[in-house]
């Protein structure tokens, strides 16, 4: 038996790309840096970690795209893989 996550996993997407001194604000994050938007996430994230990482993206000024659940899979694989289910 395996032990249940420690939390839902959230996919933080925000347009544009970050500079390395806004990574740092999210240091305990998994963070994609895309040509057009950032991509944030962690299978660990629960819904309070949520709000205060939301509260930082607006003390930086960056502009929140979408913020999604991650599919229980990539819960239990403890990684997911953002970017991927939007679309073909």
């Amino acid at each position: 038996m395996t032990d249940p996550p420690a939390g839902p996993g959230y996919e933080i997407r925000i347009r544009g790309r970050i500079s390395d001194t806004f990574q740092h604000a999210f240091d305990d994050l998994n963070v994609r840096v895309n040509p057009v938007e950032t991509v944030v996430w962690s299978a660990e994230l629960d819904q309070g970690a949520l709000y205060g990482v939301l509260e930082v993206i607006e003390a930086l000024g960056l502009e929140l795209v979408e913020v999604r659940r991650l599919p229980p899979m990539a819960r239990r694989s403890g990684q997911g893989r953002p970017g991927h289910g939007h679309g073909p």
